[in-house]
């Protein structure tokens, strides 16, 4: 999806009308005109409304909506409503039902709840969503698909376990081949007929949802199971691409969601959404970086924010208020980070069943009198000023940390090292020294091109996929920084160990080989000791987690363990192939080490940080046409001063001229319009 052809940015969220008595929507329609939103995303849970039975659709309640949206200016993201099933369907159609890890069937109830392998179910949502694209396809309103709503879980029923057979043997062609893969020798495995594979479950492989008695299959289920989710969303984008095959189509991803492998389904969306819910207690920089993540789904193009809480959120133990300043804070962290709408969840609060206690743009009060309401209009009337300044604005970086779905399953399904090691976690640890440095980042995929970075992260490269070790020495030799960490190079996409030493194929690379990797339990360190300065990095740093036990082999030695009985051992180093530099981190740093090592590869590739960067204070800057724009966020309670380095221009929030040191209110925002 182009944003740029958008009159300005999006502003707006969920609107379930159907929810409510007729003679509220005029209403809702003068309160969302004062709080100065332009779109409503429509129908995401009303399958049962459009279809009370196998052979009836009734769309006179959506139409009344979608022609109320067009009649008050609003534009509709309109949803496909298969997120739930309706009752009748689960009634005549048990094949709808999924069965869950514990091998039980499930009754009707919930949402999330059909099959994604149910041939009823694929038939019916895909009916509805050409139905739906064929009435609406000319419809004033219509801005935007979205198909279901937040895909997510898992299946181990009889149609998943036939076709997980179908996809293996597409994948492996034939049992000789998967057996291999699969190492099936191991515990007498061997399979001679396609039809003994069952899913891997608590019934059968795993004794866990992350630790499992074989990572072949279990990882070849992950997968599968991303897979047969997206095929159901391509039904569906396919139907209403029939009918509308210039309207944008996306569906609300999660985050860091874990099941489902984003950069695979990103190439089937035309633009990415996401729904943002950070808990009160979450770091931003966490926040930060999934807004990234987000991002670099799509080769960093513009996102949309598609939902948020204006206040509070009912699925959390702690349903904290958002203190006053923070929705609006939040909005622009979304922004700044690429996304082109501020979209809620949701526009009038639920009367009754789990999300009623959801926060909403309208509250049970049922007026604009509230505080949430101010904040919101207020946030409105900033966005409107904009216009379409910041649409299709892109953030540029030179640093890229490289974030792989497969290589998190693969990790977290494995029966050791240790259970405290989480993949996202390791990503995080390095993000945030180079947020709390000032740097702009992306995240990209183990497959995008490296070339237009100078520095590339990949913590934790458990897995090493074909191709990836010389596309790394290739980056390398032409003059990359490239940095990895301990248990990295370990094993091949089908989770097989690459012997030899580990780091398996990276050893050229990094110049090194380990010979053991310990588990250090909670609360224990060990200590980083550096042989001499590097730039600011000198004297003692604490490491935790995973130590690998590694020796040199023509890597340099710039730090060795401090305490045990591998004290000496290398656990920093760097390798220097053709014009650039492969380094190894051999254990999980403190805070300090991380920012003082980042610091100064960005350093040594005259990467500075962006102006404004303070204690509590976030930066990013995002560019178009010779046009860029600072944003400056102040995440304190209390005010900050920030320093725009000779950096001067206008204040797109207030039209005022910038420069020199600049008072921030605490969590206060400054978007600083300048030529780039």
């Amino acid at each position: 999806m182009d944003t740029t052809h958008l009159p300005k940015m999006l502003y707006g969220g969920d609107y379930n009308p159907e929810q409510w008595d007729p003679s509220v929507w005029p209403e809702d329609m003068r309160m969302l005109e004062l709080a100065g939103m332009n779109v409503a995303t429509v129908n995401v849970f009303s399958w049962a409304m459009i279809q009370p039975d196998e052979d009836t659709y009734d769309f006179s309640t959506l139409d009344r909506i979608m022609d109320m949206l067009a009649d008050n200016g609003i534009l509709a993201c309109l949803a496909t409503g298969t997120g739930a099933h309706p009752a009748w369907m689960a009634r005549r159609h048990p094949d709808v039902f999924r069965t869950d890890f514990e091998g039980r069937k499930r009754k009707f109830g919930g949402r999330h709840n059909s099959c994604p392998n149910s041939p009823s179910y694929r038939l019916y949502a895909e009916r509805l969503a050409d139905k739906l694209a064929d009435r609406y396809k000319d419809h004033p309103a219509l801005l935007l698909w979205h198909i279901s709503n937040e895909y997510g879980g898992d299946c181990y029923c009889d149609n998943c376990a036939a076709a997980f057979r179908v996809w293996l043997q597409r994948k492996y062609g034939t049992l000789e081949k998967l057996n291999e893969q699969w190492n099936t020798r191991f515990w007498s495995h061997t399979f001679y007929d396609w039809d003994e594979i069952v899913p891997p479950n608590a019934l059968s492989e795993q004794w866990a949802e992350t630790r499992t008695n074989f990572q072949g299959i279990s990882l070849d289920y992950a997968r599968f199971n991303s897979d047969s989710m997206l095929d159901c969303y391509k039904l569906e984008r396919d139907a209403v691409r029939r009918h509308t095959p210039n309207v944008p189509v996306t569906t609300n991803l999660m985050g860091t969601y874990k099941p489902l492998d984003y950069f695979k389904w990103a190439k089937e969306m035309d633009i990415v959404s996401w729904d943002n819910y950070p808990g009160m207690d979450t770091p931003v920089s966490f926040t930060a970086m999934t807004h990234d993540l987000m991002r670099g789904l799509k080769g960093g193009q513009p996102f949309l924010l598609m939902e948020q809480t204006p206040s509070q959120q009912n699925w959390q133990a702690y349903n904290t208020l958002k203190r006053p300043g923070v929705m609006r804070l939040w909005s622009y962290q979304a922004v700044a980070h690429g996304s082109d709408s501020v979209m809620f969840f949701q526009l009038r609060r639920s009367v009754g069943a789990c999300e009623k206690y959801h926060g909403a743009l309208i509250e049970h009060a049922g007026h604009e009198h509230t505080r949430v309401f101010r904040e919101c209009a207020e946030l409105g009337r900033e966005l409107d000023r904009f216009g379409s300044k910041l649409l299709g604005t892109r953030l540029p970086s030179r640093i890229a940390i490289m974030y792989d779905w497969e290589n998190r399953w693969a990790i977290e399904l494995s029966s050791g090292p240790s259970v405290d090691l989480k993949y996202v976690n390791e990503i995080q640890r390095y993000y945030d020294a180079l947020y709390e440095l000032g740097h702009q980042v992306d995240l990209i995929s183990f497959e995008d091109d490296l070339s237009g970075y100078d520095i590339v992260l990949a913590p934790v490269m458990y897995m090493v996929k074909p191709g990836m070790a010389d596309r790394l020495e290739r980056f390398v030799a032409d003059g990359g920084t490239f940095l990895t960490t301990f248990f990295s190079g370990i094993v091949n996409e089908n989770d097989l160990v690459t012997l030899g030493g580990y780091p398996g194929e990276l050893r050229k690379l990094l110049g090194i080989w380990a010979e053991e990797i310990d588990a250090l339990f909670p609360g224990r360190a060990n200590a980083i000791v550096m042989n001499e300065p590097f730039g600011a990095l000198d004297g003692t740093y604490a490491c935790t987690l995973l130590c690998d036990l590694i020796h040199a082999e023509g890597a340099d030695v710039l730090a060795e363990y401090g305490e045990d009985f591998y004290r000496g051992m290398p656990v920093l180093t760097r390798n220097r192939i053709g014009e650039g530099e492969a380094w190894y981190v051999a254990s999980a740093p403190d805070a300090a080490f991380l920012q003082g090592l980042l610091g100064e590869l960005c350093r040594a590739k005259d990467i500075r940080p962006l102006p404004g960067k303070a204690p509590g204070v976030e930066v990013t800057r995002r560019e178009r046409d010779g046009k860029s724009y600072l944003f400056v966020l102040n995440h304190n309670e209390t005010e900050a001063t920030v320093r725009l380095d000779g950096l001067s221009g206008t204040d797109l929030i207030t039209g005022q001229a910038v420069s020199g040191d600049v008072r921030l209110a605490g969590r206060g925002v400054l978007i600083v319009e300048h030529f780039a």
